[in-house]
């Protein structure tokens, strides 16, 4: 693959095209799209076969538009995106020029992708169109995918065991094309309990792929190499293991193709494709050791499990400050330098690239899509050299012992989710001790959760029915066990899933019959509470520095529907608390306010913000433009805390393994380690309040870990605020990701410590006075 590439450089550089007739899609271009799929790269895979359909349109090409079609179509279809793989397949069926093999091929893409959305579960279901009845509808793999898709498994493996039959007689069939084969029927003997039947299929699958190898054990990871088919085997012979230590070796070589696979990918939208498998192998893994240690009381399965917990956890976020980290430590070293210089270029194409594909511009998308290419495979090279000089940098694990120790030092007490498929894990590490909980994720859980984010839709949510939601706020605060960490009052939490956007300080420690909000037993009364996406980050936050110093930056919005009213009274109580400088108005442009923030300790930014759709990424509003979440992949920013003082911040588009796709992850990205965001739409007026007493206490406490906490209950003890204004819904938006830096004594306070001191020695001198007069008198 490194020599189709370094030759459609060679191609693209010299600009071989101008020279000589060649044709680069049959000999370049769709063998690397190939390639490329096969070693699961599928952003690459996509960009070059959309690539050469872009040239067959322009050069009037069917014959490539049509196999790039096919390709693109079967693409789509492997990844999951089954709409977009109908979609193609639909619009390729109206080509010119078909052959009848051609279109057999867009008609099979076509019907497995309406029995993937369940559009049909039968061969009458299927629709005849475009000729549709002058092929063959009723092939073994329609016939195949029915079977599975409504579960009669043995009518499954009667059809594939047709379909290897054929494979065999088809002198053009690959070892990697039978292996699979063999890997599908493995599955259906399992699915029909037939154990050593499933394991039979597996060893001949694995002769298929290490030729010449011995399968009576596990093969050895050297003879492994970047091929999803073995990730399937593993997988499955795992679920086949007679104990948990040869399950955990089995899903250990299946994490170690995953990496192979995904290490030599550089584009997020790449790997985050690899993260959902991971994730579900995580939870097998972490059920396995539940189970051991629930029989052996070993807290080692303990710690175990805690490793396959982190480890799909912001599993890219975590590289990427790994990088930074790295080059932060060996600046002059040319090769990150490099490294981050395409980094960065890559996230602006990647934007660039996003807003062409929506804007339907497609010759902008096609030199965008090149371009992003040649950076990957720059990338892919920079990447294995700085592996190879600095191999100890892959390693994204958070030690126990360390966590530990950092715990000590905060005070603290760290409770972690894992939110899998059929169960949630709670793991609980305190400075000297590790537990593991386990909580069922059926329909009572998931209503559960469901319905206490709903409270937080709207603000008349809470108030129209208190006692439910207190008797839900208590409820939830059970069903997550989080009573468990109530025996430290400084408690770091590492969400996962749909917790992302649960608001703990709002949970009812006790059950309460009172209908006043001030009165109710909140987590926030009793606990300060911090958030994070994985415990590593939190390990590596660096000591937070105070500064007063901070650029705040007011849009306000006026004369129009989207007026901030309450947002200058935001600036006054800012400006009163700190020495701050204000980018307001017209003022408050995105390239003014990025490139003054640089010489700012804080940055608050007091705006709109939204949290995406499916094709648009989470964005912030500046008076002339958005910043967009992918727009901050591309920066650098050294803010020692970061305040975004808008809408949803919080909130993103929830990603398997990654986590939620928001605008605090992109701040992150960018290198803030301390962020203060919402998590719904807040009403402005008691934002300002928060605000205000966010910046009093801040200025205070020199802590923004205390100030967000103390601002909160400032807001439920303020007498002139309404009860109906105290509901949850109007002061625990704002969550707090960073270090949790303690309380700074203030002047005042220092000056009457010192007086107890000096009272305390004066005393202490006065008894051994005493006491030598005493005995001079005996």
């Amino acid at each position: 693959m490194q020599l189709t590439e370094a030759a459609l450089d060679v191609y693209n550089q010299q600009e071989l095209n101008k020279v000589y007739t060649y044709n680069i899609t049959e000999y370049c271009l769709k063998p690397l799209g190939i390639l490329y799929n096969k070693v699961g790269d599928y952003t690459n895979a996509e960009n070059t076969i959309k690539h050469y359909l872009f040239l067959a349109e322009k050069q009037k090409d069917n014959p490539n538009k049509i196999s790039g079609t096919i390709n693109l179509a079967q693409l789509y279809y492997t990844i999951g995106k089954f709409e977009s793989a109908n979609t193609v397949a639909k619009n390729g069926l109206n080509t010119n020029g078909l052959t009848a093999s051609q279109k057999q091929k867009l008609i099979q893409i076509n019907v497995n992708c309406q029995i993937a959305l369940n559009l049909i579960s039968s061969i009458e279901d299927i629709p005849t169109k475009n000729n549709v009845e002058a092929y063959n509808l009723n092939t073994l793999e329609t016939d195949y995918n029915l079977a599975i898709k409504t579960k009669k498994h043995k009518q499954a493996l009667q059809h594939l065991n047709k379909i290897i039959s054929k494979a065999y007689n088809n002198t053009t069939s690959s070892s990697r094309m039978l292996a699979k084969l063999h890997v599908k029927k493995a599955q259906l003997h399992y699915k029909l309990d037939q154990s050593e039947a499933s394991l039979t299929e597996l060893k001949g699958a694995l002769k298929f792929l290490i030729p010449n190898q011995d399968y009576d054990g596990l093969p050895k990871k050297e003879t492994l190499y970047p091929e999803n088919t073995f990730i399937d085997i593993f997988d499955l012979l795992a679920v086949l293991q007679p104990n948990h230590n040869n399950a955990l070796a089995c899903y250990d070589l299946s994490f170690y193709v995953s990496n192979l696979l995904t290490s030599t990918l550089t584009s997020q939208e790449a790997k985050l494709i690899h993260l959902s498998a991971n994730r579900k192998r995580s939870e097998s893994c972490i059920n396995l050791l539940f189970d051991a240690f629930q029989t052996t009381s070993n807290t080692t399965y303990i710690e175990l499990a805690f490793n396959y917990a982190e480890q799909n956890k912001a599993a890219i976020l975590k590289e990427m400050v790994g990088k930074k980290t790295l080059l932060e430590r060996y600046p002059e070293d040319s090769l990150l330098i490099q490294e981050g210089y395409f980094l960065k270029q890559q996230a602006r194409l990647t934007n660039t690239l996003i807003k062409a594909q929506y804007q339907k511009n497609g010759v902008q998308t096609d030199t965008v899509s090149q371009a992003l290419t040649t950076v990957s495979r720059t990338l892919k090279q920079l990447q294995e050299n700085i592996n190879n000089k600095y191999p100890e940098s892959r390693d994204t694990s958070a030690s126990i012992q360390q966590l530990q120790n950092k715990l000590k030092q905060d005070n603290a007490l760290l409770v972690e989710y894992f939110y899998g498929e059929t169960d949630v894990f709670q793991f609980i590490i305190s400075d000297k001790t590790v537990a593991l909980n386990k909580i069922k994720k059926d329909s009572v859980f998931d209503q559960s959760i469901a319905k206490y984010i709903d409270y937080f839709n709207n603000s008349s949510a809470i108030n129209n029915n208190i006692p439910n939601f207190t008797a839900d706020a208590f409820n939830l605060y059970q069903l997550l066990q989080f009573d468990t960490t109530s025996v430290s009052k400084n408690v770091i939490i590492i969400t996962d899933g749909f917790l992302n956007f649960i608001p703990f300080e709002s949970l009812l420690s006790q059950k309460t019959n009172t209908t006043s909000y001030s009165k109710m037993p909140f987590v926030a009364n009793t606990q300060t509470l911090a958030y994070n996406t994985s415990a590593l980050l939190y390990l590596n936050t660096s000591d937070f520095k105070y500064t007063d110093s901070v650029l705040g930056v007011f849009p306000v919005f006026e004369n129009s529907n989207a007026t901030l009213t309450y947002s200058l009274n935001e600036a006054e109580s800012i400006d009163k608390q700190t020495n701050a400088k204000f980018l307001m108005h017209q003022a408050a442009t995105k390239n003014d306010a990025l490139q003054q923030a640089k010489n700012y300790g804080v940055l608050h930014l007091s705006t709109h913000a939204n949290s995406g759709t499916f094709n648009i990424p989470a964005n912030i509003d500046f008076i002339d433009q958005k910043l967009f979440l992918n727009d901050l992949y591309s920066l650098d920013l050294n803010n020692q805390l970061v305040v975004l003082s808008a809408c949803e911040t919080g909130i993103g588009r929830l990603t398997k393994g990654e986590g939620s796709m928001n605008l605090v992850r992109g701040f992150q990205y960018a290198g803030i380690e301390n962020i203060l965001f919402s998590l719904w739409k807040i009403n402005d007026l008691s934002t300002s309040k928060l605000m205000a007493s966010f910046y009093k206490n801040y200025n205070t406490t020199k802590s923004p870990f205390a100030a967000n906490h103390l601002s909160k209950l400032d807001y439920l003890n303020d007498p002139s605020i309404s009860n109906v204004k105290k509901s949850p819904y109007y002061w625990s938006a704002f969550m707090y990701y960073g270090h949790l830096t303690p309380i700074t004594p203030t002047s005042k306070t220092k000056y009457i410590l010192f007086t107890f001191i000096g009272l305390g020695i004066a005393l202490l001198l006065w008894i051994i006075i005493r006491r030598r007069k005493n005995g001079q008198h005996t």
